[in-house]
């Protein structure tokens, strides 16, 4: 009787191995244009200063856009989020023309970037930014020169990116 037992959890071991894993086809960087809209805020991207992500889920044809990176790195930490990413793309500040204009083509995938953290530069939606570069160099550059520390993006703190952050609100002037 155990003879027999084992025999079937062997063959059902071995024929298990033997099915094929789908194997997911990374997909490429988008190029950045006028018709991507913020996931979190549906802003236009390329009106905000700083640098961007983008995150591809499997199965769909288009990314999800961020205006910040911080906004996309919490997407990969919320619990109520997706977790079919197949892709995560940043602008790579090496490349950037500037702060104002990080670029629409220059990314890099965010696991072999080099991020600044809490640095005296806040991104594009004010708060603060997880900014990716992808040599160590740059990043250690920019550390320097703004402040901050450099980290890959697992040892991106949840706490970074899913802290509440305080916004100073104006007063409106009686023109």
């Amino acid at each position: 009787m155990m003879k027999k037992l084992l025999a079937v959890v062997g063959v059902t071991l071995l024929l298990a191995s033997c099915q094929e894993k789908e194997e997911v086809i990374k997909p490429v960087a988008m190029e950045l244009n006028v018709e991507a809209a913020g996931f979190y805020c549906q802003m236009t991207i390329l009106d905000h200063v700083g640098p961007k992500a983008q995150i591809h889920l499997a199965g769909s044809p288009f990314p999800l856009w961020f205006s910040q990176v911080r906004d996309a790195v919490a997407f990969t930490r919320l619990p109520e989020e997706s977790k079919d990413y197949v892709a995560i793309y940043v602008n790579d500040m090496d490349n950037a023309e500037s702060w104002q204009q990080p670029g629409n083509n220059n990314w890099i995938d965010a696991d072999a970037a080099f991020f600044v953290i809490e640095s005296t530069r806040n991104g594009g939606m004010g708060a603060p930014e997880a900014i990716p570069f992808g040599t160590q160099a740059g990043a250690e550059k920019f550390s320097s020169e703004n402040g901050g520390k450099v980290v890959t993006f697992t040892k991106i703190p949840d706490d970074y990116v899913l802290k509440p952050v305080e916004f100073e609100l104006s007063e409106p002037t009686n023109n």
